[in-house]
């Protein structure tokens, strides 16, 4: 009978791959080969992804911003502008934060950088 040498190893190994790939479809969950696979793009895809989000997520904040400095009559391009010239040092993500939430406060932050 033939010597087993790498089943304990081998079976770990299968078993850390076809735990990740839990919830894929069909063969890429069931599969060691296919799962393989399917783990590594999955890997590409989040380490793609992390960076797309950050992305995705500024446009947002700019567009929110964009939408509440219309309302008070400045486009977003000369409100930043104004932000610049005048010193002031906010973030996108904290004044789109203040645009939703408090408007006051956000009109108070815009008459401050137009004078």
């Amino acid at each position: 009978m033939a010597r087993v040498t790498k089943s304990v190893v081998a079976r770990k190994k299968h078993k850390k791959v076809l735990s990740s790939t839990k919830g894929h479809y069909g063969a890429r969950s069931r599969l060691y080969k296919t799962a393989k696979q399917s783990s590594i793009k999955s890997l590409q895809y989040a380490f793609r992804d992390r960076k797309n989000k950050k992305r995705s997520f500024r446009s947002l904040w700019i567009s929110r911003i964009n939408s509440a400095s219309k309302e008070l009559g400045i486009s977003y391009s000369k409100l930043i502008n104004a932000f610049s010239k005048n010193n002031i040092n906010i973030n996108r993500k904290i004044l789109s934060d203040i645009a939703i939430n408090d408007k006051d406060t956000f009109k108070k932050i815009v008459e401050t950088a137009k004078s």
